[in-house]
């Protein structure tokens, strides 16, 4: 970021001044991060996510956004393999945009199904695929190592085999900390014996959650471990975004803090617990700054309990 030139001197903010900074820090292992980052799904298209047909980026466009994101003190961006569209990689772009990797950025990615060239989704990964995931992930992202790997399941099957083959990759120094996305409770206990788990990334927002999910959350937060939701801005539109009406008390909420409803869900999403990390993905540079801001939004007792309310009338 730019310093404040004086005549003789050149200073820089404090990391902790940074907007991302705003709603504290959480350690994944031993990597510090700001409880505030971005999520890279959004940037290789417009439109909805994984469409074949939603249009391409503009590189410059995702680029920009990528490096003032770090500007903004976001020092954890969450991404995969699996994100790109016809011409652009979300990967790529982040090697592009920010290597040589400055010290205390994170990157986290996701191995797991996937999308093969054609960008249909495949199944499950078996153990040597896994691996090639991995190798995959690095070769994009320029690194000898990658920092955290969340294994990402579908449906309901036993991990451990899976999960045991990215915990050898850790014992080989290709990985740093293991993760789980996509994962039911039982999931979680069934791999701890294996290897540490740093995070876990599964779908939640306000009304667009389980109750086995909040039992996650909480469990996480007993345990020390990091809860990332995803789609917490998007809702139940998931990868098509966020769209259609918002409850009452949101709304209600937003307007009293002149803030929009997205800002809002993720400060809701902050508010969840100091274990609780926020990923809004956007290729889009107004609403990275409006995402970024929103680390600094604080909600009063009375609106909590409100804007809890709706969470609990759309629980499934």
């Amino acid at each position: 970021m730019p310093g404040v030139t004086t005549e003789n001197t050149t200073t820089t903010p404090a990391a902790d001044s940074l907007p991302a900074a705003a709603a504290g820090i959480w350690t994944l292992g031993d990597l510090t991060v700001n409880r505030i980052g971005l999520g890279a799904m959004r940037l290789p298209q417009t439109g909805a996510a994984f469409h074949p047909d939603s249009p391409p980026r503009d590189r410059d466009q995702a680029i920009r956004v990528l490096r003032r994101a770090v500007e903004l003190g976001v020092n954890h961006i969450d991404t995969a393999a699996f994100y790109f569209s016809a011409t652009r990689s979300a990967n790529e772009l982040i090697n592009r945009a920010l290597a040589p990797y400055r010290d205390g950025l994170v990157v986290v990615t996701k191995v797991g199904p996937g999308r093969d060239p054609s960008g249909a989704w495949t199944d499950h990964a078996g153990p040597a695929q896994l691996r090639g995931q991995v190798e995959e992930n690095l070769r994009q992202l320029g690194r000898d190592h990658l920092d955290v790997v969340n294994l990402r399941i579908l449906g309901d099957a036993p991990i451990a085999e899976r999960f045991g083959v990215l915990a050898d990759l850790r014992e080989q120094g290709l990985i740093r900390h293991l993760g789980l996305s996509n994962v039911r409770p039982h999931h979680l206990k069934e791999v701890q014996a294996i290897a540490p788990v740093v995070c876990v990334q599964n779908r939640f927002g306000l009304g667009a959650a389980t109750a086995e999910q909040d039992e996650l959350l909480r469990a996480c937060g007993e345990q020390g471990i990091a809860f990332v939701p995803f789609y917490a801005i998007a809702g139940a539109g998931g990868e098509r975004g966020a769209g259609g009406p918002e409850p009452e008390a949101l709304q209600a909420v937003a307007r009293d803090h002149g803030v929009s409803t997205a800002q809002l869900r993720t400060a809701w999403t902050l508010h969840q617990g100091p274990h609780v990390l926020a990923i809004p993905g956007t290729g889009d540079p107004g609403h990275l700054e409006a995402n970024v801001a929103a680390a600094g939004l604080r909600l009063s007792a009375r609106e909590l309990a409100a804007l809890d309310a709706a969470h609990r009338t759309g629980l499934r």
